[in-house]
C-alpha cells in the first residue's frame, strides 16, 4: 500500500507502522532543530514573510509526507516560537509539560469531540471528574459545575452571559434567552478593574451591551481595583439608574498579576445583587501551592471562576474551563437537537456537554489536565507553583536594590514590571534588540512610562540566568 493511499488510523498493522514513522520521523525532526536556548531565530518579520509566502500551499499533486515534513523543517521550524526556551518571558504564554505534549498526541488521534456522549464517551467522563475536582480546589460545594472552553476569553464570555441571564431572570423577571436584550439593556453596567483583559469588553458587544456597559475601575499602587473608589462608582451609577449586574475581580492582571480583593467585592455586589466573577486565568496555578495560594483570596465566594491551564499549570493552548457556584447558572446554555442532544438518551445516562457550553465541537482537552495531574501530583505542581513565583521574587529584589531600575509593584505571582531608568526609547531599543538575538520580553506602559516586563512561567529558569539577564540590561544604562 503507497503512502498516499492511506488515510486514517486503522487496526492494519501497516497503517500502525505508517503513523508509527511519521511521528518518529517528525519527532527527530523537531529535537534535530533545538540547538540552543534562543526562543527566536531574530530574522526580520519581512524577510520571513517573504520566504514563507514563497511555499506552495496546494500543489498539483502532493509531496508525499517525507518531502512535506522536509518542507517544513527547512522555511518553518527554524522560526517558530520556543515556548519551552528561558530566553521567552513576554506573555503569559507557558512552556508545556512533557506528559502533556504525549497528551496532546491522544487527543489528535482520537479526535473524540466533547459535544455529545457517542462521540467521546470516555473523553465526557473524564471532563466530569476534571470539573469535579477544579470546583473542589477552588472550595465550591456539591451544587456546582463547570465546562471546558477554548481559553480564557471564552470562559469570560460565558460568565458575562450567565451574569447577565440571571440578572434578567431574578431581578426583571424577563426571559433574555427566549426575547433577547430587555428594553433597559443600556442602562445594564459591568464593572471591572482598568486594568483587566478586554475580553470583558468584547464580551459586552458580543451580547448586545456595547463597550459602554462596562466600567473600568481604577486601581491602587498595588494595581488591584480601588475598593472604596468602586463602591463609590457603582453607588452613583446606581443612584443614577443604571442596571449593576456583573462585577469582575482578576486574580493575576496580564500585566502585573495583581489580585483584587474578592471578599470586598462580594460584599459589594450582594449590596446591589451583582454576579461576581473571578478571572482567575492567571492566577489559578497558584492554588496547587502550599506556600502561595493563600495570595488568591476566598475565591469560593465568587459565582464563577475562569482557569486557564495554558498559563501556569504549563499546558499547551487551548486549554481553560470555568467552573460555577451553581450548576443552574449554566442553564442558559442549554437547547436541545434532535440530531445531537435528545432528551431521551439523558433521561437514560447519556451525558451530552453541549449543553453547558457556548461551543459545540470541543477536544477532548480535559484529558491533558488529568495526565498531567495524575504525573505531578499535587506536590509536584506546587513545586513548579513555588519555583516560578520564586523567580519573580528574586528578580524583583535585584531591581529594587539598584538605582538602574524603576520598579512596578511587588510580583504577587510571577509577572515583574520594570524599566532601565533612562527613558522609553532606551526601553523599546532593549526589547527589539533582545529579540533580534533570540531573547523575548514584554513590554508595557505605567504612568505613562514604557516598562519592560519579565513573565516569568518557566521552571527550568534559574537565578543565574535572570542574574546574566540583569547585566545585559544593565548596559544600556
Amino acid at each position: 500500500m503507497r503512502e498516499n493511499d492511506i488515510y486514517v488510523l486503522s487496526f492494519d498493522e501497516e497503517v500502525k507502522d505508517t503513523l508509527r514513522s511519521m511521528v518518529s520521523k517528525t519527532l527527530e525532526t523537531v529535537l534535530s532543530s533545538i540547538t540552543s536556548d534562543k526562543c527566536y531565530s531574530g530574522i526580520d518579520p519581512y524577510k520571513l514573510r517573504e520566504n514563507i509566502s514563497k511555499i506552495s500551499v496546494l500543489p498539483p499533486q502532493g509531496l508525499g509526507f517525507d518531502k512535506a515534513l522536509k518542507k517544513v523543517e527547512e522555511e518553518i521550524l527554524p522560526h517558530l516560537l520556543s515556548t519551552w526556551s528561558t530566553s521567552y518571558m513576554p506573555h503569559l504564554h507557558s512552556p508545556a509539560l512533557l506528559e502533556s505534549i504525549v497528551a496532546e498526541l491522544i487527543i489528535a488521534i482520537y479526535n473524540d469531540s466533547l459535544d455529545s456522549w457517542d462521540q467521546g464517551p470516555a473523553a465526557t467522563e473524564v471532563e466530569l471528574i476534571v470539573i469535579k475536582k477544579m470546583c473542589e480546589l477552588f472550595g465550591y460545594g456539591d451544587n456546582s459545575d463547570g465546562v471546558f472552553t477554548s481559553g480564557g476569553s471564552g470562559s469570560n464570555l460565558s460568565a458575562v452571559i450567565q451574569a447577565r441571564d440571571k440578572y434578567c431572570n431574578d431581578y426583571l423577571h424577563y426571559d433574555v434567552k427566549k426575547y433577547g436584550n430587555p428594553e433597559c439593556y443600556k442602562k445594564f453596567r459591568l464593572y471591572t478593574s482598568e486594568i483587566s483583559h478586554f475580553s470583558f469588553d468584547k464580551a459586552a458587544h458580543i451580547i448586545g451591551l456595547g463597550y459602554d456597559a462596562v466600567v473600568h475601575l481604577p486601581v491602587n499602587d498595588k494595581c488591584q481595583i480601588d475598593i472604596k473608589k468602586a463602591e463609590e462608582i457603582i453607588e452613583r451609577d446606581y443612584q443614577a439608574g443604571y442596571l449593576p449586574f456583573m462585577v469582575v475581580a482578576t486574580i493575576g492582571t496580564t500585566d502585573f498579576g495583581s489580585i483584587d480583593n474578592v471578599s470586598e467585592l462580594r460584599r459589594i455586589a450582594d449590596k446591589y445583587h451583582m454576579y461576581l466573577h473571578c478571572d482567575a486565568a492567571y492566577g489559578s496555578g497558584a492554588i496547587m501551592s502550599s506556600t502561595y495560594s493563600s495570595r488568591l483570596g476566598a475565591l469560593n465566594l465568587a459565582n464563577s471562576i475562569t482557569i486557564d491551564f495554558h498559563k501556569m499549570f504549563l499546558l499547551p493552548i487551548s486549554c481553560s474551563c470555568l467552573i460555577v457556584k451553581n450548576k443552574e447558572t449554566l442553564d442558559c446554555f442549554s437547547l436541545h437537537a434532535d440530531y445531537l442532544n435528545r432528551e431521551e438518551d439523558e433521561e437514560d445516562g447519556y451525558i451530552n456537554l453541549v449543553g453547558k457550553a457556548i461551543q459545540t465541537t470541543r477536544r477532548a482537552d480535559s484529558l491533558k489536565v488529568l495526565i498531567a495531574f495524575l504525573t505531578r501530583g499535587k506536590d509536584g505542581y506546587g513545586k513548579i507553583i513555588d519555583t516560578v513565583i520564586g523567580n519573580a521574587s528574586y528578580f524583583y529584589s535585584k531591581l529594587i536594590s539598584d538605582k538602574a531600575f524603576i520598579t512596578g509593584p511587588e510580583p504577587e505571582l510571577s509577572s515583574v514590571v520594570f524599566a532601565l531608568d533612562r527613558g522609553d526609547e532606551v526601553n523599546k531599543k532593549i526589547r527589539r534588540d533582545l529579540m533580534s538575538e533570540g531573547t523575548i520580553i514584554g513590554q508595557t506602559v505605567k504612568d505613562g512610562k514604557v516598562m519592560l516586563k519579565f513573565t516569568l512561567l518557566n521552571p527550568a529558569l534559574t537565578h543565574d540566568k535572570i542574574d546574566s539577564l540583569i547585566l545585559k540590561l544593565k548596559s544600556y544604562y
